[in-house]
């Protein structure tokens, strides 16, 4: 349970700053039906969740094969994810209403597809992240922290949608920054937390 809670705990950090994935969400959310939301929403979560589960599990194989690349990538997954968290923090995000959502079924998964699949930084960011964590914790407890990190995205986007659906005119740029800081605290927090796993295990 207690690794359940961790992976829930960061993935809430990790997928709720205001990027891409969100942005169009929220859009889809504001200014389309109910039905079309929640079509959005969905598939953003089977995209979000396959790339998780690609970056723990084909990262997590090769650290357990080359113990000397393990210590790298959790030094760096640490100082990277403590910079992720410091960046979410800075950025002023706003509401795109620019952004266009389509009609048809196959364009919004062609497009939540790009914005998951085909944005090198979150495949680096999820690589370095989960594949760090992967290293970090036991065998045994793998399953539970990916799994927690899996139901973060689907509670999420899911919640993203329904809130952004009911209260489509009170949605603003506070209201977005506020989610980002305490987002990026989250972050760092767990950033931090990985460093100090490297230091334990090399240096103690």
């Amino acid at each position: 349970m207690g690794y359940l809670l961790q992976g829930l705990m960061l993935g809430f950090g990790y997928v709720a700053p205001i990027g891409m994935q969100n942005l169009y969400v929220i859009n889809s959310a504001i200014r389309g039906s109910r039905r079309k939301a929640y079509s959005v929403a969905f598939t953003t979560i089977f995209f979000d969740i396959t790339l998780a589960l690609a970056c723990f599990f084909g990262i997590g194989l090769l650290l357990n094969k080359i113990p000397l690349l393990k210590g790298i990538i959790v030094l760096v997954g640490s100082v990277v994810v403590i910079y992720i968290g410091y960046s979410i923090i800075k950025s002023s995000p706003d509401i795109d209403t620019d952004i266009e959502l389509e009609k048809s079924y196959l364009n919004i998964l062609r497009d939540t597809f790009a914005v998951t699949w085909l944005n090198p930084q979150a495949i680096i960011d999820g690589s370095l992240l989960l594949g760090g964590y992967h290293a970090y914790i036991p065998d045994g407890m793998s399953k539970y922290f990916i799994l927690g990190f899996c139901l973060a995205s689907f509670l999420w986007f899911f919640s993203l949608s329904t809130i952004v659906s009911i209260f489509q005119k009170r949605i603003n740029k506070n209201f977005i920054k506020w989610i980002n800081i305490i987002c990026g605290i989250i972050i760092i927090f767990f950033g931090f937390r990985l460093g100090l796993s490297f230091l334990k295990e090399f240096f103690f």
